[in-house]
């Protein structure tokens, strides 16, 4: 009975019409359907919950999916999960290919933890090969708090509008208290400099505080985006000495 609930709670869509007819916010559906939409978040939030309780301090890495090998920015994704390896962090990404998959390649490498959080999407995106984790989300905001919840800095390379989602999330929280000011960093000048330029004019517009403007921290040198995390998150709050909590055989953890 356990495993058929399991296999009900995490089942696929089998069509790319039921996966948007499982959309809640299209309207009110059946009270049996909600109630059903209900219980698959409830088990996305306890699956992830208990994925990564025990994976230790991440750092997360945003970027596009998009991006090919041969790309630099590829390669500075690549170095950035290495860096964060020897600092001591795990590295937690979208789990896709692009960018995602160079920061997981650069962690895997290094021999750190590379975690993945991968979407189930109609035209199915496949994990990449360097996952030590890799977990599967039905839902987009199930999945983004995963990538939150867990992680102590946010590096964001190029990418398109999940990545600027997702690089919004973070700062909104951050401006509006709901999470700690974590590091957000932003590698690529030239890329991020016409979204710079129009925070800018949101700041002359009064839109948002000049003070918002700090919480972006831009630089081409994984260098100085390693020494910001060290200096805003290592040294500051001893984040590396954290104890990792152990599990609980009540709870049938491994």
């Amino acid at each position: 009975m356990l495993e058929w609930i399991t296999n009900f709670l995490r089942k696929k869509p089998r069509t790319e019409e039921e996966m948007e007819e499982r959309v809640f916010l299209e309207g009110p559906h059946s009270r049996l359907r909600e109630f059903g939409f209900l219980l698959r978040v409830m088990w996305g939030f306890l699956y992830g919950f208990r994925s990564l309780h025990f994976v230790g301090p991440l750092v997360t890495v945003f970027g596009s999916a998009r991006t090919e090998e041969d790309s630099p920015y590829y390669q500075n994704a690549r170095q950035v999960g290495s860096e964060l390896v020897n600092m001591g962090f795990g590295v937690m990404t979208g789990g896709g290919p692009g960018i995602m998959e160079a920061a997981n390649r650069g962690a895997h490498e290094a021999g750190g933890t590379s975690i993945g959080c991968n979407i189930v999407l109609p035209f199915e995106q496949e994990p990449n090969p360097y996952l030590d984790v890799m977990i599967n989300f039905n839902y987009f905001f199930v999945r983004k708090v995963m990538l939150l919840k867990y992680s102590y800095a946010f590096v964001v390379m190029p990418g398109g509008t999940g990545t600027m989602d997702e690089l919004f999330e973070v700062i909104t929280l951050i401006q509006t208290k709901k999470i700690f000011n974590f590091p957000v960093i932003l590698i690529g000048k030239e890329y991020f400099t016409p979204l710079m330029e129009f925070l800018d004019l949101m700041v002359k517009e009064g839109t948002i505080s000049p003070e918002d403007i700090d919480l972006f921290f831009v630089t081409d040198s994984i260098e100085e985006a390693m020494e910001h995390i060290k200096v805003n998150i290592v040294d500051k709050y001893g984040v590396i000495l954290k104890k990792v909590p152990h599990p609980s055989r009540i709870l049938l953890e491994r």
